[in-house]
């Protein structure tokens, strides 16, 4: 049996009713933010579909330094908190090295470490210390059985609130492809597993100065990692996506959510 792990009001694993994580790839600004996620809050509400906001406050990974990187760590955490404190819904975001733990941890309730540095034992220890949950990407680089040691490096600290989240491997150069076995194997971990979406269409530098999507086959992966079971789905969703500062190409329209989430769910009730 998976864990359970509670977070805020949201549980997820123990083979309960699917999680969305979700949100813009990066924080544009306040007021859009806070907009995203009146909406997915109002969507989630309206299909009963727990939530967990996702944004980021800086993507340090761009392909290039002129890439739109976000407001950075004291601004994306005050608007976050601004999220979490009228919304009541649990707040998810990136961080990048150790010295964002401390102050990352007194507004996220849950911690992620990007899928480039699962493997950096200090980030992932720092992070396992502080007692929050901590959502790790599995790296476009590892194979699904690797990730057991990454949970060893979180476990050493005796916190054992853990997610794993499989985002696509590198196949060749600039795309990913979903291995869809890798997800019951990472839940045999016995941790939750979330299945990233949006990012396994992207083209990592597909378009030279930045990276390119295919949104359009978004569904249909997420459709089938839902049917192995999984515990939750993590979708980066926009108003408009083709504007959007990060991550367009790979990123959902808002209006699209709804009748997406509804076929999610109803594969997750069949299977679970």
């Amino acid at each position: 049996m998976v864990k359970e792990i509670i977070i805020g009001n949201v549980k997820i694993g123990a083979d309960r009713p699917l999680v969305l994580v979700a949100g813009p790839c990066v924080m544009e600004n306040e007021a859009s933010t806070l907009r995203c996620a009146e909406r997915l809050m109002t969507i989630c509400n309206g299909v009963s579909v727990p939530l967990i906001f996702k944004a980021s406050y800086d993507k340090a990974n761009r392909t290039s330094v002129t890439s739109f990187r976000g407001p950075g760590l004291k601004e994306g955490l005050r608007i976050l908190g601004k999220v979490q404190s009228a919304l009541g819904v649990p707040v998810l975001s990136d961080i990048h090295s150790i010295e964002q733990v401390e102050p990352a941890s007194e507004v996220l309730d849950v911690m992620q470490i990007p899928a480039f540095l699962c493997r950096q034992t200090d980030l992932v220890v720092a992070a396992s210390k502080s007692g929050r949950v901590v959502n790790i990407k599995k790296g476009q680089f590892l194979a699904p059985w690797d990730m057991d040691n990454v949970v060893g490096k979180a476990l050493s600290t005796g916190n054992d609130r853990i997610i794993l989240t499989e985002r696509g491997v590198s196949f060749g150069y600039n795309n990913l492809v979903s291995d869809m076995r890798s997800l019951p194997i990472m839940r045999g971990t016995g941790y939750p597993v979330i299945f990233d979406a949006t990012h396994s269409v992207q083209l990592p530098g597909g378009q030279g100065g930045s990276s390119g999507g295919q949104r359009e086959f978004v569904e249909y992966l997420a459709r089938a990692a839902v049917a192995t079971g999984i515990d939750g789905i993590f979708m980066e969703v926009h108003e408009d996506p083709d504007k959007a500062l990060c991550d367009g190409p790979n990123s959902i329209k808002l209006d699209e959510l709804p009748a997406l989430l509804k076929k999610l769910k109803a594969i997750d009730a069949i299977v679970k």
